[in-house]
């Protein structure tokens, strides 16, 4: 039976290059074109190609760059969406279409709230979060992506019917400020 156990990411390079074999589980039927492309003042890590044509942008981070890392993927696809038709001409036979645009992919150990609200906002064909884990099975080191899940969209609660035989809360909270659903409400009864 494996043995394994959480192990911090190694450096930079070993850790690009560990995820360069798990891009397939983030971005599924990837063709990678590039590598380290200097970008909008930074490297992309990676630059690959999806079946549509459409340009994808991945981007690895540490620990604690997350927030950073959502605000240079923005940077990044602003930086390369009008080079795209440059692309195209250059060398067409990269599969990237005119029009697909780009999405980047980010890859980081951990996601601060804040940082998936952002993704959420930008959306899901703009910005992908992954998280990147590093096990060793004995003395080898395995490193495991995973999708971060998105919070569902909170549907806005329906109004309530004025129910005057129930006394109102002491403190002064009516059953808007507590924005319970029909179905919470009546647990509550």
């Amino acid at each position: 039976m494996a043995d394994w156990t959480l192990a911090n990411p190694p450096r930079r390079s070993q850790l690009v290059e560990g995820l360069r074999a798990r891009l397939s589980e983030a971005v599924p039927a990837v063709r990678l074109i590039a590598e380290g492309v200097l970008g909008a003042d930074s490297r992309i890590d990676f630059v690959g190609v999806e079946p549509t044509g459409r340009v994808v942008l991945i981007l690895v981070g540490e620990e604690g760059d997350d927030l950073e890392l959502i605000g240079r993927a923005v940077a990044q696809r602003a930086w390369i969406e009008p080079r795209i038709r440059d692309w195209i001409q250059l060398a067409p036979s990269l599969g990237v279409r005119p029009g697909a645009g780009a999405r980047a992919v980010l890859l980081c150990p951990s996601f601060r709230h804040e940082t998936e609200a952002a993704a959420a906002a930008l959306g899901d064909q703009a910005v992908s979060l992954f998280r990147y884990r590093c096990l060793l099975n004995g003395g080898n080191l395995q490193i495991f992506i995973e999708p971060v899940a998105r919070e569902a969209a909170r549907e806005p609660t329906p109004p309530q019917p004025d129910r005057p035989d129930v006394p109102a809360f002491r403190t002064g909270l009516s059953d808007e400020d507590l924005g319970l659903t029909v179905e919470e409400y009546g647990e509550l009864e």
